[in-house]
């Protein structure tokens, strides 16, 4: 039995903007009726004890944690700008006044 039907895909196109062909409406048809089949059958074997996951192996955080350290004095930093205001980099306008 069909999960998905051409017209469902015919739809979905639609909705997504993407003009298909007769031929593709078959064939996105045919693949997308496999890899829900594939999700169904996934879906029977899977057990209420086991928590659904997002990867199979355990994942921490490998990033040290931040630390205030000593920067450059912000006289230095500007001291290499093009144009400096107010202890800021000051750079060209790219938007207008309609903020």
């Amino acid at each position: 039995m069909s999960v998905i039907t051409r017209a469902e895909v015919q739809h979905l196109a639609k909705l997504a903007r993407i003009e298909l062909t007769d031929d593709e409406l078959d064939h996105y048809s045919g693949q997308l009726d496999v890899i829900l089949s594939s999700i169904a059958q996934i879906s029977e074997v899977a057990a209420d004890d086991i928590p659904p996951t997002s990867h199979p192996l355990p994942l921490t955080n490998v990033m040290r944690p931040d630390q205030v350290r000593p920067s450059l004095p912000a006289n230095d930093v500007l001291a290499g700008a093009p144009a400096a205001e107010q202890q800021r980099f000051r750079v060209p306008q790219i938007l207008g006044d309609e903020q």
